[in-house]
């Protein structure tokens, strides 16, 4: 039984076309988690991470507090079991 959660957050603001992706994939990186970033057609990042609670904690702090390119307006987030299908941290 794995300790790990998943994180889904759907990023709202000027998020696209700034490379908050990729700077969303960075800080993954640096956690150690599992997932992805990718638009979506309403202008939202989609952001699924997957790892220890905490570390997905500290994800979502920067997503809503950090110094990401472009503008962020709101987080919302919604928490699951991890499916243990990712590897890596890929932009999509």
């Amino acid at each position: 039984m794995s300790d790990n959660v998943r994180l889904t957050a759907w990023v709202r603001g000027q998020v696209q076309g700034v490379g908050f992706r990729w700077w969303t994939r960075s800080r993954a990186l640096e956690i150690g988690l599992l997932g992805y970033a990718s638009n979506l057609a309403d202008g939202r990042v989609e952001v699924v991470a997957e790892g220890p609670r905490q570390d997905c904690e500290r994800l979502l702090e920067h997503l809503r507090a950090g110094d990401p390119p472009g503008r962020v307006e709101g987080v919302t987030d919604l928490w699951g079991e991890a499916r243990d299908s990712y590897e890596g941290f890929v932009v999509r």
